[in-house]
Formats: C-alpha cells, sequence, structure tokens
C-alpha cells in the first residue's frame, strides 16, 4: 500500500519541515509515503471563498485516480484514537487498497466535489490547526500507527 498526503500550499516554516522530514524518513522503513504539495491558488483576493474551493478541487482532481481511496482530514470527519487509527490503516492494507490518498484543503475547506468524492473522512481533533501543523501531526500519527502495528515501544498506553 501507498499512503499520500496531498495537500493546497507549501510548508513554509523551518521547523515544521524539519518535524515532518522527520517522520517521513521513520516512516520509509514501514510503508511508501508521499507528501504532495500543490501550489496555492494566485490572485485570490478576486475570488470568492466558493471560487477558491472549486480552484483548489480541480487541482485535486488531477492528483487523484479513480481507483483512490480518498479521506479528507476534515474537522467533520471522525475521531480515532492512534490505536484506532492504526486499526484503520491495518484494515485498509488488509482489504488491499492500493493508494491511500489523505487530503488537508485549502484554507476554506473543500468544494461539494471533493466532499462527493471522498470516501471518508477524518479529523484529527475537535481544536482548528493551521493547515502547516496538521501535516506534521499527521506524519507523526502515521509513523506513530505503524510502530503500533509492528509492536514497537514508541507509543505508550
Amino acid at each position: 500500500m501507498k499512503i499520500t498526503l496531498l495537500t493546497v500550499g507549501k510548508t513554509e516554516d523551518a521547523y515544521l519541515k524539519d518535524g515532518i522530514d522527520k517522520f517521513l524518513k521513520r516512516l520509509k522503513h514501514y510503508v511508501k509515503f508521499e507528501l504532495t504539495e500543490l501550489p496555492e491558488l494566485k490572485n485570490t483576493k478576486a475570488m470568492s471563498q466558493e471560487q477558491q474551493k472549486a480552484k483548489e478541487a480541480e487541482l485535486l482532481f488531477k492528483n487523484i485516480t479513480s481507483t483512490d481511496h480518498v479521506i479528507l482530514l476534515d474537522e467533520g470527519g471522525i475521531e480515532l484514537s492512534s490505536v484506532k487509527f492504526a486499526d484503520m490503516l491495518n484494515k485498509k492494507m488488509v482489504a488491499s487498497i492500493q493508494n491511500l490518498v489523505f487530503i488537508i484543503g485549502g484554507p476554506y475547506g473543500f468544494d461539494d466535489s471533493i466532499y462527493k468524492r471522498a470516501n471518508d473522512k477524518l479529523s484529527l481533533s475537535r481544536m482548528t490547526f493551521s493547515h502547516q501543523m496538521v501535516r506534521l501531526f499527521f506524519a507523526e500519527q502515521v509513523y506513530r500507527a505503524f510502530t503500533i502495528l509492528k509492536g514497537e515501544p514508541y507509543h505508550h498506553q
């Protein structure tokens, strides 16, 4: 299985980049993991929020296939403990899902067309975090999930 984290916009802060890189290197031992950062939209001041979401949706659709299993990282998604998240990833692997794509949208969330395409929605917290921070939190949680599945001592219960 390959896991892709698809994001709108780049990670700008060096400390976040360093943290993300740390977990991406660690994940190589467990799963093929790819971070794909799509460019932020330009000249958005003249666009409504709905227009921005529609343009972002166009970019996102160019980077997913009809066979991808798409999970939106969304405030309206289900909340899972780290152990339950590990269990979810394990079930996706057992189900022979080839490409699991998690998506972090732009500043206004997702266009309705993306919600319709998604297979699932997952919330990392009821709190709101910057989209850049979510990338780091998500990478760490995927790493944690694989250490849980392998019975390694990273996660303490």
